[in-house]
């Protein structure tokens, strides 16, 4: 195994970091583009917000894989938070069903508007624009602004340990469960 340093301090193992980082819970996301490098699609799990003011989203892509490449020269993206009935969804655009289809979306319900990116039906879609693009080791991070948000009403799917979960809602303390739904209306 390979040690790596960062500003002469020894890095933990890759392996070990993989091993942990499969114990944190993540939406199941998946990133369009449409443009000049055409309509592209993938399952992302790396996507957190940065900002509310002005509302700012990161996502992190592989630097090398055809949907990075395509986001970088497109300039936009929606981000789509899938819904938990959505694992076939997930899988295809992870490439599981890439032997069957040609096009990821085909089949898949959604909607674009001229020069957007697809909006998955079901999904809450984050529309934004590429503020900047920086390279970490072999990922690249899309610091993106929020043009436009459609919330869907559904559930999200997440992601943990190498399974997809439902997430279940749990109270708070002790305060009262209607207190805690209306907060998270």
């Amino acid at each position: 195994m390979r040690e790596t340093r960062v500003a002469g301090a020894v890095c933990a193992s890759s392996s070990k970091f993989i091993r942990a980082m499969r114990m944190v819970a993540s939406t199941v996301t998946v990133v369009t583009t449409d443009g000049p490098a055409g309509r592209h699609g993938a399952t992302v799990s790396a996507f957190s917000s940065v900002s509310a003011d002005p509302p700012t989203v990161l996502i992190c892509l592989r630097a090398d894989s055809r949907i990075a490449l395509a986001v970088s020269e497109n300039r936009h993206l929606c981000v789509n938070v899938l819904a938990q009935q959505s694992r076939k969804i997930a899988n295809r655009f992870a490439g599981r069903d890439d032997g069957q289809f040609t096009d990821r979306f085909a089949g898949i319900g959604f909607h674009a508007a001229s020069g957007r990116p697809p909006e998955l039906k079901g999904a809450t879609v984050f529309y934004c624009q590429i503020d900047k693009a920086v390279r970490s080791g072999s990922h690249e991070i899309f610091i993106c602004h929020v043009m436009q948000i459609r919330e869907s009403r559904e559930k999200p799917l997440a992601y943990l340990n190498g399974l997809y979960h439902e997430v279940v809602p749990q109270i708070i303390g002790d305060a009262d469960p209607a207190e805690n739904i209306a907060k998270s209306v």
